[in-house]
């Protein structure tokens, strides 16, 4: 049998299949499906410092087998979320990633104090949302708004994940932008921004016009973002999401340089995909005479 542990920064995971933020709930909504203490880790819904009701609906829309969203990371507040939620992660013995956002780096500041003493291994600095004070671009589209974010989510006092987006071409330079900033460890990639048009209304199917795409469809773009940054980058960890659906994706998410990697989209449709993810892994391990998970951590590079 393969030994699954592995390693992001300074936690130790049982196995290196995690839920992706914001397609697991905010808290034990998936525990009618399987143990939750048998994944990696489940990574929250990303958290503000107040309650947010999203974006206007339709928020949701297919194209083929892709879903397009503008949900706009609704969610209670890291109070609320406190209180309710990671309590009954707790009493599921769950591994708990938390994740924060912001429209300013204040927020996230404020977002980040707010999880100081949380019972979580880690905190993901959701980097891809729109920056207020700089007429609403993405933070993770600048180096310097990445790395001002992540400053201020030391505040937590927790290791920090920075989750990237891949709508840039400046995905490096970010990158390291974050780790400078103190990051420890990369989270790549969030969605795809896309569009989907209602060709009987003769209009934007969805209300904030745009979204972003996830789905299979993205796993190349999630797998040459953490090539590229495992290249720029050897020695630090990363995590890759994007499009793993199966166990094979897997597989090729660890070989282009991830010490984990999450499911995301795959759930809605199938809400077990993460263990059966983490099981078909194991049994491509194991029929492939791998003894432990570092054997092909980054083993596309040559």
């Amino acid at each position: 049998m393969t030994a699954l542990t592995t390693r992001v920064g300074a936690a130790t995971f049982t196995t290196p299949v995690f839920t992706a933020s914001g397609t697991a709930g905010h808290g034990d909504e998936l525990a009618d499906y399987g143990d939750l203490s048998e994944l990696g880790a489940v990574v929250t819904k990303s958290l503000a410092i107040f309650p947010f009701d999203g974006n206007p609906p339709p928020r949701l829309a297919t194209s083929g087998a892709h879903m397009v969203n503008a949900v706009g990371l609704a969610g209670p507040g890291v109070a609320a979320w406190r209180a309710t939620y990671l309590p009954a992660l707790q009493r599921r013995h769950a591994t708990v990633v938390g994740s924060i956002w912001g429209r300013t780096t204040e927020e996230f500041a404020e977002a980040a104090q707010a999880m100081h003493g949380a019972d979580v291994v880690a905190l993901e600095v959701n980097a891809s949302c729109p920056n207020l004070e700089s007429r609403r671009e993405i933070f993770a589209h600048s180096p310097s708004a990445t790395a001002d974010i992540v400053a201020a989510a030391k505040a937590a006092g927790l290791p920090l994940w920075a989750k990237l987006s891949p709508n840039t071409p400046l995905l490096l330079e970010v990158a390291a932008a974050a780790l400078d900033a103190g990051a420890e460890a990369l989270v790549l990639v969030n969605t795809v921004l896309g569009l989907v048009i209602d060709i009987e209304a003769r209009r934007p199917t969805l209300g904030n016009v745009g979204g972003g795409v996830s789905g299979a469809g993205i796993l190349p773009v999630a797998l040459r973002a953490v090539f590229e940054c495992r290249a720029a980058f050897p020695d630090v960890p990363i995590v890759g999401v994007g499009g793993v659906s199966c166990g094979e994706d897997a597989v090729a998410m660890l070989m282009a340089g991830a010490n984990a990697v999450e499911v995301g989209t795959a759930t809605f449709a199938h809400p077990r995909a993460p263990w059966t993810v983490q099981r078909e892994l194991a049994e491509w391990l194991d029929a492939h005479g791998v003894t432990e998970i570092d054997e092909v951590i980054g083993a596309a590079h040559g």
